[in-house]
């Protein structure tokens, strides 16, 4: 009889010490609650041992977690519709307002992370949310983290993931980066004729200087264009038969130019003027030589 009370004491001894005895891994917490009411003293990483029936033991974890914000659709301030997702790395800092202060601190977190995207969406413009986005991210942190510190939760940092554009936007920035990057080649372009300007009248003042440079090109010329197509015949024109024939054909312009200013001065005096038609060729007489006298025969 006193054997079996022995062990039974001993069996409730052992049944005690299992259903106190608690271990907490390092990347935990515990909280007690000792009827109901949360103790200041948090039990550290290892065994711990608790008041069966009196005492609960809540663990908490404090690893940074990775929780992805779905995305979400708004309208920036400049009236464009996207949809933009980031994500978001918290733990909990302390373990006893994250297990009192509120039921579920991830959903919270969750959704807080939701709001804060929208009315950032609504504060950003197009070109902010695609450039500006370590702004952004910052800006973001900061609303989350403004309502999880009193739940002993402590945002590390928070990422835009993916901005997606709607079809008609994405066709909008293709054609303006294309315009563009069109207006830059031209500009180039207009550069580099501007700068080959510049050196041809530096050449073409030299040459002016030297004409024996000008055959020397000339002649060059002829070569290059025989070396890339021998089909082709270069029949080269001197400059100065172009000289002489122009300065011929300003000679006659001036001649007739003094002709009819002669003309009109003659018919504004009252002089008529005869026509090519009605000049006479001068005559002249003609005359006749006597002919030899024929001598007789015999």
């Amino acid at each position: 009889m006193a054997l079996a009370i022995v062990l039974t004491v001993l069996a409730l001894v052992v049944v005690g010490l299992a259903a106190s005895v608690r271990v907490v891994r390092q990347i935990e917490r515990g909280v007690v609650f000792r009827l109901g009411r949360v103790q200041d003293h948090l039990r550290t990483p290892g065994v711990t041992a608790i008041i069966p029936v009196v005492d609960r033991l809540h663990k908490i974890n404090i690893q940074v977690v990775t929780m992805p914000v779905p995305a979400q659709e708004g309208i920036t301030r400049d009236n464009v519709t996207v949809r933009v997702d980031a994500v978001v790395y918290f733990r909990v800092v302390d373990p006893i307002r994250a297990c009192v202060e509120v039921q579920d601190y991830t959903f919270a977190v969750a959704q807080v992370a939701q709001t804060s995207l929208r009315s950032i969406i609504g504060k950003s413009e197009l070109d902010d949310l695609l450039c500006n986005r370590e702004r952004l991210n910052e800006g973001l942190a900061l609303m989350i983290d403004s309502p999880a510190v009193g739940w002993g939760v402590s945002i590390d940092r928070v990422e835009i993931k993916d901005v997606a554009l709607p079809e008609t936007m994405k066709r909008s920035m293709s054609r303006q980066a294309e315009a563009e990057r069109e207006r830059r080649s031209r500009i180039i372009t207009a550069d580099g004729e501007f700068q080959a300007s510049k050196k041809l009248s530096a050449a073409a003042g030299a040459m002016s200087d030297t004409p024996a440079a000008l055959q020397l090109r000339l002649l060059q010329t002829i070569v290059e264009v025989a070396a890339e197509k021998n089909s082709t015949v270069v029949l080269p024109f001197p400059v100065e038969l172009l000289r002489f024939l122009d300065k011929g054909a300003g000679g006659l312009v001036e001649q007739r130019s003094k002709g009819a200013d002669a003309t009109t001065h003659a018919l504004e005096k009252g002089v008529r003027v005869p026509r090519p038609s009605q000049e006479r060729a001068p005559t002249t007489d003609a005359v006749t030589e006597p002919a030899p006298p024929s001598r007789g025969i015999g």
